[in-house]
């Protein structure tokens, strides 16, 4: 049975965004970004594309 007074194990940068799609992922063991400015100054690793393919 879970403890509903314990902590989530991750928490990510979701948690400050307004959506309710977004937020039921904030507890994810990912570090997701959302949409916006930040996302794109993030480095990317050597010889990825500039931004998500779908290819």
């Amino acid at each position: 049975m879970t403890n509903p007074q314990t902590a989530p194990a991750h928490t990510n940068r979701l948690t400050r965004e307004k959506s309710p799609y977004l937020l039921q992922h904030a507890h994810n063991p990912v570090d997701w970004l959302p949409w916006g400015q930040e996302a794109w100054e993030k480095p990317s690793p050597p010889n990825s594309p500039p931004h998500p393919s779908p290819a």
